[in-house]
């Protein structure tokens, strides 16, 4: 405990070194200023993001808030190329797979240590997978299922070799192990100490420890100076929340943040002209509109697709995202197996909308939204509601709307008291099955819609279990054909990835599942 306060104590002093020089506004003073603080600015990176995590438990969360700090604390068996979703080696040096594809082999680095000093094995990995099977899972483990569904069992061959044995073949169970929700492999003896949630107590064996949390304002971490692998270069990390997109443009060309993100194309030049440079990249998201299926009015197709012929999806996205983000007419985006050009979804005829929502006397709905923006929109849920909002008011339909942060947003969908949400889905494997399976989840804060089609079930437990090929493409796309057909979603768009950074900030790596890797970032 006394080891843990002198490293906060020396970690906050730091900030204080690096913030106040940074909120300073005459020319004379600000320079002098960040000369005078040049060693514990250069050796602190300050990361801006719109809103707290909901907790650093992988097992845990669900949101991309939280991916961002966890990946920088933990670590997995794999690893994605930074490029790519290719896996490869972390604290599995390599792995064996078994013929008929039902048993992992994994082979571990030796001589890992958790941050709280406890050793890294195969007892540990096999305590953090079993915590997450369906006979010890918790209900707020939205990941166990997707990415250890298909385990039977796992067993410790030795203290260095653990081996997982599935039930079903998974062709992206791999792919899985990658994942920043649910795979990180946690300390047991952190877990045993904080009653099996470590959402505030986080321990991995990734290069940054966690040093404290102060709720609404920012997550510090410190270097971890007994990492295995290659020490971060920046010895302190805050992640600082500021909900506004405005002021983390501010805080950025204040110099008060060195990266930040959920920026959208309305302050692009904005960033520019204070010597704040971009990062930009394909997305690997989609960004929706869910109907309510299970209540009414949106329990009729008929008015589900009436919804989705009153939106102008193509003049919305230019409208909204000026060009950095395409239109979806898939869940899937476009470079991923499955997606097909033959997929289409309801057309935009607001004069047979208006019909189809005379005939059936509906006059209003209850939409939710949330307020903060997200990386699959930036633009934030508010400015996406409102627009839709709009579209339909011009088919007749008004719109009782009720805006929430994104933590209370998560327990408003979880209750389902709405005719239509907004929701989005950043790919956390680059496999098909991780965006169409959303619409097969039980767990309504992934199925927003909550779509219960038994055909569609099958179709996706079927398609998991395929070697990659063109049958496997094909199963995919004949699902999104389904869905479409039922008009559960209106896929609004495909989200480029836009991250703005001070030039002096070099050497971080930002994932295209949404996450960003900042051990080997250097700050000049």
């Amino acid at each position: 405990m006394m080891k843990s306060k002198r490293i906060l104590a020396a970690v906050l002093a730091a900030v204080m070194a690096v913030v106040p020089l940074a909120s300073c506004s005459g020319g004379k003073t600000a320079s002098s200023g960040k000369e005078n603080g040049k060693t514990a600015a250069s050796d602190t990176i300050i990361y801006a993001q719109g809103a707290d995590p909901r907790g650093l438990d992988p097992a845990l969360v669900d949101d991309g808030e939280s991916g961002k700090i966890i990946v920088n604390i933990y670590e997995g068996l794999l690893k994605y190329n930074k490029d790519s979703t290719k896996v490869e080696p972390s604290l599995a040096e390599s792995w064996d797979v078994s013929k008929d594809g039902l048993s992992y082999t994994f082979h571990l680095r030796k001589g890992v240590k958790f941050q709280d000093g406890t050793d890294f094995n195969a007892e540990a990995v096999k305590y953090n997978i079993d915590r997450q099977l369906p006979d010890k899972a918790t209900e707020d483990m939205s990941y166990a299922g997707f990415v250890y569904g298909a385990v039977k069992d796992v067993e410790v061959v030795d203290e260095n070799t653990v081996k997982i044995n599935l039930k079903t073949p998974s062709t992206p169970f791999l792919n899985n192990l990658a994942m920043c929700m649910a795979a990180p492999i946690i300390s047991p003896t952190a877990l045993k100490k904080y009653n099996n949630n470590v959402n505030e107590h986080p321990v991995g064996t990734g290069p940054y420890t966690f040093v404290s949390w102060t709720k609404s304002q920012n997550v510090v971490l410190t270097r971890n100076d007994n990492y295995w692998g290659d020490k971060a270069k920046i010895k302190n990390v805050i992640f600082k929340f500021i909900p506004d997109n405005s002021a983390r443009v501010v805080a950025l060309n204040n110099g008060e943040a060195d990266l930040i993100d959920g920026i959208d194309s309305t302050v692009v030049d904005q960033i520019k002209q204070g010597g704040g440079q971009i990062f930009q990249s394909p997305g690997m998201s989609t960004n929706y509109l869910a109907s309510n299926v299970t209540k009414s009015p949106t329990k009729d197709v008929e008015v589900r697709k009436a919804i989705a012929q009153a939106i102008n999806v193509p003049e919305l996205v230019k409208s909204l995202y000026k060009g950095y983000a395409e239109t979806a007419t898939s869940i899937l985006p476009t470079f991923m197996a499955g997606y097909d050009k033959s997929i289409s979804q309801v057309a935009y005829d607001p004069d047979a909308a208006k019909k189809a929502f005379a005939a059936k006397g509906i006059t209003s709905l209850h939409m939710i939204t949330y307020t903060n923006p997200r990386p699959y929109n930036p633009a934030n849920g508010q400015a996406l509601a409102e627009a839709v909002m709009g579209y339909l008011d011009k088919v007749g339909v008004k719109c009782q709307l009720d805006s929430y942060d994104w933590a209370t947003y998560k327990e408003k969908i979880k209750a389902g008291d709405y005719d239509v949400c907004f929701y989005g889905w950043i790919g956390d494997n680059g496999d098909p099955d991780n965006f169409m399976n959303l619409l097969s989840d039980q767990d309504p804060t992934m199925n927003v819609a909550r779509y219960n089609n038994s055909k569609f079930n099958e179709g996706i437990q079927k398609a998991v279990a395929m070697p990659e090929g063109d049958e496997r493409s094909k199963a995919y796309t004949d699902l999104e054909k389904m869905a479409a057909a039922d008009a559960v979603w209106v896929p609004i768009s495909h989200a480029t990835n836009l991250i703005a950074y001070r030039p002096n900030v070099k050497g971080f790596v930002y994932h295209m599942t949404g996450v960003i890797f900042l051990s080997q970032a250097t700050k000049g």
